[in-house]
C-alpha cells in the first residue's frame, strides 16, 4: 500500500455540531445524532449525507456512520469536508485515531478540533484501497446489524405475544374463565418483593475502578445498556452488590425502568438494582417488568420519575396469573430467549474479530 504521514486536517475537516433541543423538534424521519449516537428525529437536515459523526467529550471514541442526510448535535464533531476520501473509510480511520488517543493513557475529558486536526496520522490517499478496507470492515458491522435487527424482532415478538395474553387477557382457554373486575378469576396481584429476590446497588469508591479487566464488570447505571445485554468498560476489584448472570439489572436512577439481563457475574452501582424470580420464572418477569416499565423514564401509572426508591421497588404491583399460564408462556419465549443469548454472542465475536482487524488495516500491516 501507498501510505504517507500527514497532518489530520489534511485529510478531513472536523466541525461541531448544532444545538436542537428536543422541544424544537418537528416530526421528520431526519437521524439526529449526538455523541452517543442517533437520539431522535427531525424534519429538517443540516447536513447532507454520507457523513461521519464523533463525540466531542464522554463519548470520545465513539465513531458513527450515517448514510443519510442528518442533524448533528453541538455535543458531537462531524466531518464537514472529507477532502477526496471515502466515507466509510474516513470513519473507520477516525475510530482508529481516537482510539490511538485514548491509549495514550492520558486523562481526556474532551477533545478539541483544533488539536485534532493538528495531530500526525499516517494514512493512504488512495481511494480505491480505502474503498478495499472499508469494504472489509463494513461486511463485519453489516452482519452485526443484521444481527441485532434480528434480536429486536425477536424481542418484539416475545412482548407481543406477552400484551396478547396478559395485557388483552386473550391467553390460552380464556374463553371459559371469569373475568371479575377486570382481572381474571384466579389472577392475583402480588409485590415485587414477594416474587422475587431483589439486590439495591452500592458504589464502591473510585479508586477500585479500572478499565484493565481487573475484578468484576462494573456498572453503574444504563451508560452501556444494549438492547437487551449490557456491555462492559469498566471494572471493579471490589465485590460489594453482586448481580449474578441472568439476573435482570432495573435502572433505578433516571431514565428510571430501563432494563437490561445480566451476561456475566457483574457489581452494581447505585443507578440499579438486580431482580431474580424466586419461583424459577425469571423469562415471564423480565417481560412483565418490561411491559410495567412500558417507556423509559415512565411507571406504569404514567408519572415521571428521576428515581425509585427500595420501597417503592419492593412495593411494585404486578398480575401474577396462575402458574400454568406463565409456564406455558415460558416454553413460548424461551427458544427466542435462547436465540437471543446465541446473537448476542455472535456480536461479540464479530465485534472482537473487526476490531482486532481494525488496526492492521490502517497501519498497513494486512496487505489488501
Amino acid at each position: 500500500m501507498s501510505w504517507q504521514t500527514i497532518q489530520l486536517g489534511e485529510f478531513l475537516t472536523l466541525k461541531r455540531g448544532y444545538d436542537l433541543p428536543s422541544s424544537h423538534r418537528k416530526d421528520g424521519d431526519i437521524p439526529v445524532v449526538s455523541s452517543s449516537g442517533i437520539t431522535g428525529y427531525h424534519n429538517v437536515a443540516k447536513v447532507k449525507g454520507p457523513g461521519v459523526v464523533t463525540g466531542r467529550y464522554g463519548t470520545l471514541g465513539e465513531v458513527f456512520f450515517v448514510g443519510e442526510e442528518f442533524w448533528p448535535l453541538n455535543t458531537a464533531l462531524y466531518v464537514q469536508d472529507f477532502k477526496g476520501n471515502d466515507p466509510r473509510f474516513s470513519a473507520y480511520f477516525l475510530k482508529r485515531v481516537l482510539s490511538g488517543l485514548l491509549s495514550d493513557k492520558a486523562a481526556v475529558p474532551g477533545v478539541n478540533r483544533n488539536d485534532l486536526h493538528a495531530r500526525k496520522v499516517t494514512v493512504t490517499r488512495d481511494l480505491s484501497e480505502q474503498r478495499a478496507i472499508a469494504s472489509i470492515l463494513s461486511a463485519y458491522d453489516d452482519l452485526i446489524e443484521n444481527n441485532r435487527r434480528r434480536i429486536q424482532l425477536l424481542e418484539e415478538s416475545a412482548r407481543l405475544l406477552y400484551k396478547e395474553w396478559f395485557v388483552n387477557l386473550r391467553f390460552p382457554g380464556h374463553e371459559h374463565v371469569k373475568i371479575i373486575d377486570g382481572v381474571p378469576e384466579g389472577w392475583e396481584k402480588k409485590k415485587l418483593c414477594e416474587i422475587a429476590d431483589i439486590t439495591m446497588g452500592q458504589s464502591p469508591k473510585s479508586i477500585y475502578y479500572n478499565e484493565d479487566g481487573n475484578g468484576l464488570p462494573f456498572h453503574q447505571g444504563v451508560s452501556n445498556f444494549g438492547v437487551r445485554f449490557p456491555s462492559h468498560e469498566t471494572y471493579c476489584t471490589v465485590q460489594s452488590r453482586i448481580a449474578e448472570r441472568g439476573d435482570i439489572l432495573f435502572s433505578v436512577r433516571a431514565p428510571v425502568g430501563r432494563i437490561n439481563i445480566a451476561p456475566d457475574k457483574i457489581v452494581i452501582g447505585r443507578g440499579l438494582a438486580a431482580i431474580r424470580s424466586n419461583c424459577d420464572q425469571q423469562n415471564y418477569l423480565f417481560y412483565t417488568l418490561k411491559n410495567y416499565f412500558f417507556k423509559e423514564d415512565m411507571m406504569g401509572g404514567g408519572a415521571i420519575f428521576a428515581a425509585i426508591t427500595k420501597k417503592d421497588l419492593y412495593g411494585v404491583e404486578l398480575m401474577h396469573p396462575p402458574d400454568r399460564i406463565s409456564l406455558m408462556f415460558m416454553e413460548y419465549v424461551l427458544p427466542m430467549d435462547l436465540q437471543i443469548v446465541n446473537l448476542q454472542q455472535t456480536i461479540e465475536n464479530l465485534a472482537k474479530a473487526r476490531d482486532l482487524l481494525l488496526p492492521r488495516l490502517m497501519n498497513g500491516e494486512v496487505a489488501i
